[in-house]
């Protein structure tokens, strides 16, 4: 049988479609344009009724999450709206389900699907786009998300978990173990044997450190761990933060490094630096003896990025992608350790 892995990326696409399709009619919609606006691991679909109603679906890649954790996600979701924390707005089928499973025809699998209603709204920025040049402009992105990010923590850190609440955890093990939940990213083939060597010495300072470093409710709980600008929604006074797939467990500095992670290089990083840290200290404390580990989240995101490219080594996204995120990695861990030895 072919599976879906070996089916071309058209192919795939247009076994998603019918995924999609079939996938609608647990919400009884028929829908007159179904488009596909993203597609990395999940796929992203557009819906239009009939009646000219839009709605976002969304088709997971197959075992990243475990029914449980999807639903957790998705509760999660809920109350922070309920909280007046604008998310997007989960979409339950007749019947009160948050999730279906669908398949479609060459793909034994099915695949876990949800719908949002669509949000209008302009991305805040783009990480493939650069910082760009207008120090205002770039203030006021990395303001945001630091406002942001602290009034999620501050909900994170005071809502009552359920009792059957399940997601992964960013904390020791999930970055630096022996099986961290992106994969064992000092086993990507791409790394010559120095950045090995780098990469290796620089987990163990990471783990020490971490194994030294405190996990308290003031700076551990549930984080987005993808807050970054594309996934926060501009419409007007509104702002949206989207996308809770990689949302778990995690210190808040590790939520800061990732806004902060791919932009190391750019000319104004000084500056969305500061009016990231400013915003967060808006709404919730961030001391100067916590900031001092940045430079260790940093490193922490890095490896990261290499197991998650390690782990899907044969995808076109991964080999395109590798050869920078190892370069990148390599500088951060360089900078961590340089960061590391001064302090002692």
């Amino acid at each position: 049988m072919t599976t879906y892995e070996s089916l071309s990326q058209e192919q795939q696409r247009t076994h998603l479609q019918q995924l999609a399709s079939n996938a609608l009619q647990a919400w009884q919609l028929e829908a007159k344009l179904l488009e596909l606006i993203k597609y990395r691991e999940n796929a992203v679909y557009r819906v239009l009724t009939d009646d000219n109603r839009q709605f976002a679906l969304r088709i997971h890649r197959p075992g990243y999450h475990t029914d449980a954790a999807l639903r957790s996600e998705l509760q999660w979701m809920f109350a922070l709206a309920k909280d007046g924390i604008e998310v997007p707005e989960i979409i339950p089928t007749p019947d009160g389900q948050l999730f279906v499973k669908a398949s479609a025809e060459g793909d034994p699998q099915p695949r876990q699907v949800d719908l949002f209603a669509w949000v209008e709204g302009q991305e805040l920025g783009s990480v493939e786009n650069g910082l760009g040049n207008d120090p205002q402009a770039i203030h006021q992105i990395y303001h945001t998300i630091g406002q942001k990010a602290a009034q999620l923590h501050n909900h994170a850190c005071r809502w009552s978990l359920p009792t059957d609440f399940q997601r992964h955890a960013w904390d020791l093990e999930g970055l630096v173990g022996e099986q961290p939940f992106w994969g064992r990213f000092w086993a990507l083939e791409a790394l010559t044997d120095q950045q090995r060597e780098l990469i290796n010495d620089a987990r163990e300072t990471i783990r020490a450190e971490l194994e030294a470093y405190d996990q308290t409710a003031d700076n551990y709980s549930l984080i987005h761990a993808d807050f970054v600008p594309e996934n926060l929604l501009v419409d007007g006074e509104h702002v949206r933060l989207l996308d809770f797939d990689d949302a778990g467990f995690g210190w808040h500095l590790f939520e800061l490094a990732t806004a902060l992670y791919f932009i190391q290089d750019e000319p104004h990083y000084e500056v969305a630096k500061a009016a990231l840290i400013a915003g967060y200290r808006e709404f919730r404390p961030l001391p100067d003896s916590e900031l001092q580990y940045l430079p260790l989240f940093l490193a922490a995101r890095a490896f990261t990025y290499l197991g998650w490219v390690q782990s899907r080594w044969e995808t076109e996204t991964a080999k395109a992608l590798t050869p920078m995120l190892v370069q990148l990695a390599c500088e951060t861990a360089e900078r961590y350790l340089m960061h590391s030895r001064s302090a002692d």
